[in-house]
């Protein structure tokens, strides 16, 4: 592959930082990636002198597992660390924990954190290159990517789209970084779901929003919903499950009285029978799976991209 484009960036930290240029360099590369994940032989020598650390400070199985995933399809060596049993309990650092490991020659760092801002902060403070898994409420930029890759693979273009993203806005990572991404790239965007999980002043952002889902349904080309994060809520914003099902949750039944055909997302993990019913999930509208593997080449393509810029 050509390393002659690169990004603009040195580090991952959240879709606001990226040009429309380096979107378009990432899924340039992601769809050569597509096509070495889908041959016999799967795997690339490209980052054989790479090492990259994965340090995940919440619980992830789809991100972390493909994450893993895509730097042994890219031959890099990897250093898996996980919070739990650590000396993060005991009380370290944040900063000294990840010193000790770049001490062991660590060129590259996937971190999932929950502290909103903690990529950046590391960023700034360490030579190897970061790229963000996730940092609590904020911005979660590889899988906005991945959904934007998805919505252009399904109806070749993501400019000019319509993009509802149902649910759980407020607490949600994977939104902010849709709006982004999605706006750069020339969509329109609207938010739905009840008045107490959409962020009071979300429409400075130039998105549309919507209380009433048949109404946001019918009015976008991809639907992306999301599940409810019961885990970040402290309190409770709406009166039970069963009436945001009945209010949000969406079912075969009002997919198919649409007056035209929509493209069904999810990030995962899915709630089914919540936010969306077995139904759709699996019915021949969700990209649900093309997702999962487009994650896959879209990491490929981010760490493939950055391992560039790594000091010798």
């Amino acid at each position: 592959m050509n390393r002659m484009n690169n990004l603009s960036i040195d580090h991952l930290t959240g879709i606001r930082d990226l040009t429309k240029e380096d979107i378009d360099l990432i899924f340039k590369t992601t769809d050569s990636f597509k096509q070495v994940i889908n041959r016999p032989i799967k795997k690339v020598p490209s980052l054989r002198d790479i090492t990259v650390a994965n340090l995940f400070f919440e619980n992830s199985t789809r991100t972390k597992l493909s994450f893993e995933l895509a730097e042994k399809r890219l031959s890099a060596d990897i250093v898996n660390f996980s919070s739990s049993g650590s000396s993060v309990k005991k009380g370290e650092t944040l900063l000294d924990t990840v010193n000790n490991i770049l001490s062991m020659k660590v060129d590259m760092v996937v971190m999932r954190h929950p502290n909103p801002g903690a990529a950046h902060y590391l960023s700034q403070r360490i030579k190897a290159k970061v790229i963000n898994a996730g940092d609590g409420t904020h911005e979660h930029p590889t899988q906005a990517l991945l959904d934007a890759y998805s919505i252009r693979e399904e109806l070749g273009s993501v400019e000019g789209k319509k993009v509802v993203i149902v649910g759980d806005i407020l607490h949600s990572r994977v939104a902010l970084s849709n709006i982004y991404c999605l706006q750069k790239l020339g969509a329109e965007v609207m938010v739905c779901g009840p008045t107490t999980l959409i962020p009071k002043h979300i429409h400075e952002l130039g998105v549309l929003v919507s209380h009433n889902l048949r109404e946001a349904l019918e009015w976008c080309d991809v639907a992306n919903m999301l599940r409810i994060q019961l885990e970040r809520q402290d309190i409770r914003f709406f009166p039970s499950i069963r009436e945001y099902t009945m209010m949000f949750g969406l079912t075969k039944e009002i997919l198919d009285s649409l007056s035209k055909k929509i493209v069904v997302m999810h990030p995962g993990p899915i709630n089914r029978g919540v936010e969306i019913s077995s139904e759709v999930a699996d019915s021949d509208q969700s990209i649900i799976l093309n997702q999962v593997e487009n994650g896959l080449a879209v990491r490929m393509a981010v760490i493939y991209l950055l391992a560039a810029k790594v000091e010798r």
